[in-house]
């Protein structure tokens, strides 16, 4: 027959199955079963065992409940879901079974602990559903109450580029989701309890006010019921809504950031590595948050640029700023603690001293005339004033991390509490008198008073000297070498004092909640003040880094110039010493749209492709770019398909994975778009792939409707032709020359094509076997001169006489896979201008 805990236990179990239950015993959390053979194997803890009634004994796992932290960020991270059962009442005021309950379910996207959590990114929860042809997603940073929305075509894509830890769907069919991300199925929501979800959180008419549809309702809603299943407190901190894009962002999915490397990937640089010289974290966050969104608003972009501007010019109010900064706590992260009412005194401390920071930098700033954004973010920091002075009149100077001896609560802020730490003060004072006046009562000099957790205050003497203790004295313990005794006096004052420090806590904790509550009534104006820093931060540390690196301002044209004169790729040159990055020119006029890039590998094509996007997301993001000048279009997307990539889990090779990310590319591509391909067509045979790649670029050129600005570098040097067919088709490739059987590139981007590939030379830099090298020196010969019939394109003829009809020449098969019926009058009148060019002999 099982015991009363473990009935409890086992009653809590059934409510959370699909859990890791930890179920507070004393100062320890214990696991059981299953559970507790887990936990010692995930965490290399000792797996034993407890009786649990008559011939009963089951696993068990113990971790010390100062300690919870850390052990379950291990166990969430490896994929887990934890329960936390706490004791919910005093075990010492309880006759019989302490009732107990689980609080919290901490889940991989709804992580608080400030130890768990990456300080330079959030930590998302987010929600994705389809409502007929609508899309919703719903973002939730659970340890800053930040909350985002979308709907429509591209949410779902907004949605997973900001690489939530926890994703909730009602269908995991229509979502791919990335390494990283914990996926949960739910039951799906209806309208009415969607609306009366969000009604309850934000009032009765929030769904029309604050929600577009009702897809982008459903996914709010799966936060809200997500959250009150596994972690009520937090929904206190949701309190607002956001959109999370607004119509004016340039999209970049995830693909193109992992492509141009913008965040870290596989122990890489990145581009926010290089950019994030911010001082706090809530800055860095924001500066990640601007990376993945920059703008299309052109009056925004301009006050972002003022400010970096600004900062440039005053670097040294900037690094006085700068230091005040770098002594700033994480607001927003405290400020939701507040909001979920689990914010420890040392973490309001450490808002106190943020607040006060906070004045501080209003007050280096204000002496400096500032660009409106920077003006507008002072402002917001006047918001420190009121809750600085009440954590300064009722929290301590220095308060502990507990409420164990007291000391939480400021002196004078509670009468009641200052008379009983007077008391308690009092009575330790009386203990240390006590052991000196029964030291000269006895005569025993080694004679000591002390206190243990077991049996409270005692007075200790060497078995050497009990024949000289005093009859009036009550053995407690006796030890190795000593014995323990107490009297009626210690009693009574050890009484006094415990009473009076239950007491205490009583107070100080009942003072404490007050305190936290009227913090909590504050949360929106702490949010808002925690953003003004962040905002802040980010300004004066991209200033900073523009002054230090030779960033220049960018300029936006109202047409489809792109023009960049001495552009740098930011990280490459980070990587590189001072000066050593070769500095290159891209000019999109009217008369080019596509610029194919053509030239030997490892001489930088790539790299200047990237270097491109980068300087246009950078300018998009508010920020100063490499270059000497750069003269840009407001982009609505930036695409790439760069580097080979195969995807074994859903059954697709390298080829059809870049087939299908080409196939989005020419669907969703506007003539506002930048589109960056890399050795498209390179993934099967030499005349599929050079077919495909010239009719992705003639499908870029000739499409108005897709005409987007197209970087395009290839090794397929027959379609450096196109630049005599397409009227708006420009070569360029990159320099090299030779010096003797070696060749140096120059990593210069010149106008024109290149007359071949280098490939030999770059696999002898690669350390390829001598004799491999000549081989292939040998053939290149043969396949260049003819001799070597199988890379003549009717070389077969040559090593064995054909027994079928001739093939038709690639002119022949090129007329007969026309679609003339599907073709426009100009596309027509193209085609046979192509067509004439092939059978025209040249001159």
């Amino acid at each position: 027959m099982s015991t009363p805990i473990r009935r409890q236990y086992l009653d809590l179990k059934a409510r959370y199955p699909d859990t890791i239950l930890l179920f507070r015993l004393g100062d320890f959390y214990e696991a059981f079963d299953d559970d507790a053979e887990t936990v010692a194997r995930e965490l290399q803890i000792t797996l034993t065992s407890k009786p649990m009634g008559k011939d009963v004994r089951v696993p068990l796992a113990g971790i010390p409940y100062h300690s919870l932290d850390g052990h379950v960020a291990k166990l969430v991270g490896r994929g887990y879901r934890v329960a936390i059962c706490e004791q919910m009442a005093d075990p010492s005021t309880v006759k019989g079974l302490v009732p107990r309950d689980v609080v919290r379910v901490v889940t991989a996207g709804t992580v608080t602990s400030p130890g768990t959590l990456a300080e330079a990114a959030p930590t998302y929860l987010a929600a994705a559903v389809r409502r007929k042809d609508t899309d919703g997603a719903a973002l939730a940073d659970v340890s800053t109450g930040e909350v985002r929305i979308a709907s429509g075509e591209n949410a779902i894509d907004e949605l997973l580029r900001s690489a939530p830890a926890e994703l909730l769907v009602e269908d995991r069919e229509f979502v791919d989701v990335q390494p990283g991300t914990s996926l949960r199925t739910r039951p799906a929501i209806v309208d009415l309890e969607a609306d009366a979800l969000i009604a309850g959180r934000f009032g009765e008419h929030a769904r029309e006010s604050l929600v577009p549809d009702s897809a982008a309702a459903a996914a709010l809603a799966h936060i809200l019921a997500y959250l009150q299943e596994t972690y009520p407190d937090a929904l206190h901190a949701i309190q607002r809504v956001r959109p999370l894009s607004e119509a004016a962002t340039l999209v970049l999915d995830q693909r193109t950031l992992r492509n141009l490397d913008v965040f870290t990937t596989e122990g890489r640089q990145s581009l926010f590595g290089v950019l994030n010289e911010t001082s706090t974290s809530m800055g860095a966050r924001l500066l990640r948050e601007w990376l993945q969104r920059p703008l299309r608003d052109r009056e925004t972009l301009d006050a972002r640029h003022d400010a970096v501007a600004w900062a440039v010019a005053h670097p040294v109010e900037v690094e006085q700023v700068a230091a005040v900064l770098r002594t700033m706590p994480d607001i927003a992260r405290i400020a939701g603690a507040v909001a979920r009412r689990s914010v420890s005194p040392r973490e309001l401390h450490a808002m106190r001293q943020g607040l006060r920071a906070a004045l501080d930098l209003g007050a280096a700033l204000a002496r400096a005339e500032l660009p409106g954004l920077l003006q507008d973010s002072i402002s917001s920091l006047a918001n420190a004033a009121g809750p600085l002075a009440t954590l300064d009149a009722a929290l301590d100077p220095d308060p502990p991390a507990s409420f164990d001896e007291g000391g939480v609560i400021a002196p004078g802020f509670r009468p009641e509490i200052d008379s009983l730490r007077e008391l308690t003060r009092d009575a330790r004072g009386f203990l240390l008198g006590l052991e000196r006046l029964e030291r000269e009562r006895t005569g025993i000099k080694s004679l000591k008073v002390g206190h243990n957790k077991v049996f409270g205050y005692y007075i200790e003497v060497s078995s050497s000297n009990t024949h000289l203790v005093p009859e009036h004295y009550q053995r407690r313990q006796t030890l190795v070498g000593a014995e323990r005794y107490v009297t009626e006096e210690l009693k009574e004052h050890e009484s006094r004092l415990i009473g009076a420090r239950d007491r205490l806590v009583e107070l100080e904790k009942e003072s404490y909640q007050q305190l936290v509550e009227t913090l909590a009534s504050g949360f929106p104006e702490l949010q808002a003040l925690a953003e003004a820093v962040a905002r802040i931060d980010v300004l004066l540390a991209l200033g900073a880094l523009a002054l230090q690196r030779g960033y220049v301002r960018p300029c936006f044209n109202s047409g489809e110039r792109l023009l960049i004169r001495g552009g740098r790729h930011p990280v490459v040159e980070a990587a590189l010493p001072p000066g050593s990055f070769v500095p290159n020119d891209c000019d999109f006029d009217d008369e080019c749209q596509v610029m194919v890039l053509t030239g030997p590998n490892m001489s930088g094509k790539s790299t200047f492709l990237r270097q491109v996007a980068l300087i246009a997301l950078m300018a998009q993001a508010g920020s100063f770019v490499p270059a000497a000048e750069a003269d840009l279009p407001l982009f609505d997307r930036i695409f790439t398909r760069i580097g080979a990539q195969d995807d074994l889990a859903a059954g697709q090779s390298t080829f059809m994975v870049e087939m299908v990310e080409t196939a989005q590319i020419l669907h969703q591509a506007t003539p506002a778009s930048l589109v960056v391909l890399d050795e498209v067509g390179r993934g099967t045979s030499t005349f599929d792939g050079m077919a495909i790649a010239r009719a992705v670029v003639e499908f870029l050129h000739n499409r108005k409707e897709v005409a987007a600005r197209t970087l395009f570098a290839t090794h397929y040097h027959e379609l450096t032709d196109l630049e005599s067919i397409l009227p708006r088709v420009r070569n360029a490739h990159v320099a090299v020359h030779e010096e003797g059987s070696e060749v140096v590139f120059e990593y210069r981007i010149v106008p024109g094509p290149s007359d071949r590939s280098y490939g030999i030379h770059v696999a002898r830099l690669a350390g390829l076997p001598s004799a491999v090298v000549s081989r292939a020196e040998h053939l290149l010969a043969g396949y260049e001169s003819g001799a070597t019939g199988a890379a003549s394109r009717n070389g077969r003829d040559a090593l064995q006489p054909s027994l079928l009809p001739p093939e038709p020449t690639p002119l022949q098969d090129e007329i007969a896979g026309m679609d003339v019926d599907g073709m426009t009058p100009i596309e027509a009148i193209q085609k046979l201008y192509e067509l004439r060019a092939q059978v025209r002999p040249k001159s």
